[in-house]
């Protein structure tokens, strides 16, 4: 069965495609007692607050018609920001030869639970970080999260 999230992305990417956006990522999540439906967009000239108006009122309406979602949440759309969270495949892709904080779920046989390197490598199970000289290999399913870094 296909998750919230799967769910929405599949009826919400084309409206916001067709609109000129790209779909970067969909994010729902319970916050203390609240509920969130974060849905990230993109293009090539950045996303201001006027973009986010416009996605926020192409979608409203189908997710409130589709109703995927019974507990009362709030809808929130923004830009995935200068530092982005790489939670799909094509993500990780997108961004190999960057910068990136990976953030583990428990300390790893290094006794280490964050590591920040260049994405060297990404095979669909495993990603590789280079810090320096050494290569880092970590197994996705042992990954809480990924972001890239920017230098200010």
């Amino acid at each position: 069965m296909a998750s919230i999230e799967e769910k929405v992305e599949k009826v919400v990417k084309p409206i916001i495609e067709k609109i000129g956006y790209e779909l970067y990522d969909v994010e729902y999540a319970k916050e203390g007692k609240n509920y969130f439906l974060r849905i990230f967009i993109d293009n090539e000239k950045g996303i201001d607050i006027n973009d986010c108006e416009k996605v926020n009122d192409a979608i409203n309406d189908i997710l409130d018609q589709e109703n995927y979602i019974k507990e009362q949440y709030f809808l929130e759309v923004s830009s995935p920001g200068i530092e982005r969270i790489l939670r799909k495949d094509k993500h990780l892709e997108q961004n190999i030869g960057q910068q990136i904080n990976v953030k583990l779920f428990k300390k790893d046989e290094n006794g280490m639970k964050e590591y920040v390197g260049e994405l060297k490598e990404f095979d669909g199970q495993n990603i590789t970080i280079k810090q320096e000289e050494n290569q880092i290999k970590i197994e996705r399913k042992n990954i809480a999260q990924i972001k890239t870094i920017y230098n200010w």
